[in-house]
């Protein structure tokens, strides 16, 4: 008997002899499942010609299949390098990223995001710092039913819920690593007030230098945030000081790029007279010369894990078959802008 009318999921389920769900994994691009049974379930696809409709799954699942990304930050290079380990996950997919900068610090912002989620109606949502580290956020995605995930540079939430970095102690490494080449006037360029990045990087040196019994006078620390502009202005206030540092510690690369350009107007060699440490290990730090000593921060890596944190439940039966790390270990780079300091 000819059959009439456009193929379904069902029938493609029914001729490969698998589950509906199994048909929508192989449509999606699942790792979970193995070559046979993708190739058995694409090929009857092809012979069908099944057109999967988007847009009655999502009416069936009372979701788009749209993941969001919501960031209040500066740091343009760090929004985009988030992009990127997102879309690497969701590749051959059906769900597209959108991404909705918002201002953490407006009176509305809590409903802002609220309308954002409900208009949109997201699959998931990523929230970036500093507006993961708001606790408020995280309660309004439990009360909506919404995946969500939040990064941070600290534990913020279980698990699910969560990609984090170790900060602290990585930013004490790297300052260890000044104080043995014998630095013992560091300066800092810290993060901006409110994130909870920036504490814990000026935790991480603070920790160092009382390890070490250095007394860090205040003059010793000026405040950026996490862009050139504010990291130029920030070290020429250090460098303008008498006796100046030996070495800075910038919180990001982009400070520490513009501690480089702020050293090399005032005539001065780094690393031989100013020793420089970034934190991110953007393009910048590489490209640079000479190029930054400065803190890998897997933020691609982690971008990518929080995205496929948020599409478990689609790709495994519970949610819980696609293990994802939630804590990566930033890792010190060493490069040519870190030298031992003058002598006298």
């Amino acid at each position: 008997m000819e059959r009439t009318g456009k193929p379904t999921i069902n029938d493609v389920a029914r001729i490969a002899g698998v589950s509906k769900k199994t048909v929508s994994r192989v449509i999606n691009r699942s790792p979970l499942l193995n070559s046979d049974t993708r190739a058995k379930v694409e090929q009857v696809i092809a012979d069908l010609g099944y057109v999967p409709n988007v847009q009655a799954r999502a009416l069936a699942l009372r979701r788009n299949f749209l993941i969001g990304l919501i960031h209040d930050n500066p740091n343009a290079q760090m929004v985009m390098n988030v992009q990127a380990g997102m879309l690497e996950a969701m590749r051959d997919t059906e769900f597209e990223l959108i991404v909705r900068p918002i201002d953490r610090g407006s009176s509305t912002m809590l409903e802002d995001v609220r309308n954002f989620l409900e208009r949109q109606r997201l699959y998931g949502v990523m929230f970036l710092p500093p507006v993961s580290e708001n606790e408020m956020v995280a309660e309004l995605c439990r009360e909506l039913g919404i995946r969500y995930v939040r990064m941070g540079s600290a534990t913020l939430d279980s698990s699910e819920h969560m990609v984090a970095s170790n900060d602290s102690e990585v930013v004490t490494e790297a300052v260890n690593h000044l104080i043995a080449l014998g630095h013992r006037r560091i300066g800092l360029i810290a993060g901006p007030h409110g994130f909870r990045s920036a504490r814990e990087r000026r935790k991480g040196f603070e920790n160092a230098l009382e390890e070490a019994g250095i007394k860090l006078p205040r003059s010793l620390i000026a405040d950026g945030n996490y862009t050139f502009e504010t990291g130029l202005a920030a070290a020429d206030r250090l460098l303008d000081l008498s006796p100046r540092p030996t070495a800075i510690f910038a919180s990001n690369d982009e400070m520490a790029a513009a501690t480089l350009h702020a050293a090399r107007r005032r005539g001065m060699s780094v690393p031989e007279d100013l020793s420089i440490v970034g934190f991110d290990d953007t393009a910048i730090a590489s490209h640079i010369w000479p190029p930054l000593t400065t803190v890998h921060w897997p933020i691609i890596s982690m971008a990518r894990s929080a995205a496929l944190k948020l599409l478990a439940e689609f790709f495994g039966d519970d949610g819980s078959a696609v293990e994802e790390p939630s804590l990566f270990p930033s890792t010190l780079i060493h490069r040519a802008s870190v030298a031992p300091p003058r002598e006298g």
